[in-house]
Formats: structure tokens, sequence, C-alpha cells
């Protein structure tokens, strides 16, 4: 039997989120069997709780590029990295308490969070965990973007990348997501975005965490004053974001994933779709 698992002990970091730019607290918690996944803005009057099986998704405009979780006026920006971690380390029940509306960006990838996780030590809890078994395929399209999901017996991921611009084109990248994938080939890749892009970004209020550190910012001839950590690690930053997204779906799954140019506003499409299935 394959039993649910929480963090050992209790562990903290500090930073500030990649598209707000405010400082921000985050503060790690075990939690018990069945729990799952809440979120605790400790900022706020009576610190409200969010667990991911019951909280909204946003579709404001303004909250494009990351992922943002909400319960009326309540928001919690930027989960996808985090969230990924906690499904690449199989972590099922957990308090993630923050004293601000957007998780803090480390260096742009998961693997700040990995490490963090690690640091806290993992236990197994007295409970079977729960899977999401794709049983039949279900998907979702917007334009030439595409993600669907098929049965299978182990979490798998096929994304293809495709931008028509210079320094980027098309890359795909596949893999069975287990620990040792995820920490090796899929954890360490950080968000990108286009050079062309950033001051537009900056524009709409985004990006005031951002940095050439934490931020792969491609230009004709690649990435500006930084070096790419894998040949292909846009695309396997997007299987990073999509593992993450799909982790709201308020269980781990069993399934192949194949997406194609989805983002996060696609990938909570699918989710949407997965929770109707749980909920049936």
């Amino acid at each position: 039997m394959i039993k649910e698992r929480t963090i050992k002990n209790t562990v903290e970091v500090k930073g500030a989120g990649l598209q707000t730019g405010q400082s921000v607290t985050l503060c790690l918690k075990s939690s018990p069997v069945n729990s799952g996944i809440n979120f605790i803005r400790v900022d706020l009057p009576d610190k409200p709780l969010l667990n991911i099986q019951s909280i909204d998704f946003s579709d404001n405009a303004s909250l494009e590029r990351r992922t943002t979780l909400g319960m009326g006026p309540i928001q919690i920006q930027t989960t996808e990295h985090l969230l990924a971690a906690l499904t690449g380390l199989s972590i099922d029940n957990i308090i993630i308490e923050l004293d601000s509306a957007e998780l803090p960006g480390l260096d742009g990838s998961a693997k700040g969070f990995a490490d963090l996780i690690k640091k806290a030590g993992i236990v197994e809890q007295d409970a079977p965990r729960r899977f999401l078994k794709v049983e039949r395929p279900a998907w979702v399209a917007s334009g030439d973007a595409f993600i669907a999901v098929f049965p299978d017996d182990e979490f798998k991921v096929s994304y293809t990348l495709s931008y028509d611009a210079p320094g980027l084109g098309s890359q795909f990248f596949g893999a069975i997501v287990n620990e040792a994938n995820f920490l090796s080939q899929i954890a360490p890749a950080r968000t990108f975005c286009l050079e062309a892009e950033a001051l537009q970004l900056l524009k709409m209020g985004l990006g005031k965490g951002a940095n050439y550190d934490n931020t792969l910012v491609i230009g004709k001839d690649g990435p500006i004053k930084t070096t790419l950590r894998f040949p292909d690690e846009p695309v396997r930053h997007k299987v990073l974001d999509l593992i993450g997204d799909l982790y709201l779906a308020g269980m781990p799954i069993k399934g192949h994933v194949v997406a194609i140019k989805s983002g996060h506003k696609l990938n909570m499409e699918l989710v949407k779709k997965l929770k109707k299935e749980v909920k049936r």
C-alpha cells in the first residue's frame, strides 16, 4: 500500500514574488492524514485557510502568466512551482503559510522548494494514498494550443513548445513523473519570457521581482546574461508548470498528459474537467 506523506519539521524561506516583487515569508508545516494541501494567509484578518480541493480559480486577465488561487477577495498567486515540488516529492498533506499575496519566486524554478521540503524531512502517514486514475481520455483546446490526458498506470507528461521567435523555436520534452526524474530533469528548469515580451510585461505590472538569475530572458541569440541549465530548459519549465497546475485536481494523477503550447489558463480548463470527474 502506498501511504500518504507529509513533512517532518517546520521550515521557512524568505524572498520576493516574481510578478509583484513583494517580500514574503513562506512557512511549511506538517499536517495530519487526509487534510490535503492548505494555504494560510497569515497577514490577513482571521488568517483564512484555502484548501486546494475547495478553492476557485481566478481567470482575471490581470493575473496572467501564473496560477492564482482564490476564494472571494483572498488570493494566492504563483502557486505552480511549489505545487510541482509537492507533486514530485509525493507530499499529500501540508500547511503552507505566507504573509503576502504571492509565493516567493526563489530562483524561478521548483528546485528551491524541493530543497526546502527535503530539508524539512518527509514522513509516511498511516493512511492509503488516493489517486485520480484516468479511465477515459479528456481534453481541452484553444486555438493552436491543446492538452489532453489519457489512461496510464503512471503519471507521464509529454509537452511540445512552439514559438515563432528567434532563439527559441520548437522543443519537446517527455518524462515519467517520479521523484528521481523530477529532481534531476524538471525541478531546476527556470521560468522564461521572450526579450520582446519583457518590457510589455513590466508595463502590465508583471515581473517586478524578476531578474536575469531567476528568469530566462530569451533573445534572438538565446538566453541573455545567463547560461541554460538544460539545452531545452524552456520546455522543461512548461512541464514543471503543468505538473504544478494539475495537482489542483486535488490528488495525484495516474495518466499520460499530452500538451501542445498549453499555458496556465488551458491547464486550468483541464483541471476543472478532472475535478468534475472526481466529484462524479
